[in-house]
């Protein structure tokens, strides 16, 4: 348990990291998801159920849908897919 625990640690670390160093919004928006569900496992861990489903709920489901949404009527999204189609 205790390497899984550690793995999950490191797994964190490579989140926050990843999110600086990407320039990609929407890959920023899918690390920042990866790193809520990691949290919301060590929060299941940590035997806090309650913090747990927060985490899943806010973290992972609710800010990620306001992020796509926000970066959608703004036109990121579509300039980014645009800019890939073009290469």
């Amino acid at each position: 348990m205790n390497i899984f625990v550690l793995i999950l640690c490191i797994l964190l670390i490579a989140c926050e990291i990843c999110v600086v160093l990407t320039k990609d919004i929407l890959s920023s928006i899918i690390i920042y998801m990866s790193f809520s569900m990691i949290m919301c496992i060590i929060w299941t861990l940590l035997e806090s159920p309650d913090l747990a489903i927060t985490e899943a709920a806010v973290g992972a489901g609710i800010t990620t849908l306001l992020f796509f949404a926000t970066f959608k009527k703004i036109h990121v999204i579509d300039e980014e897919v645009d800019d890939s189609n073009e290469s």
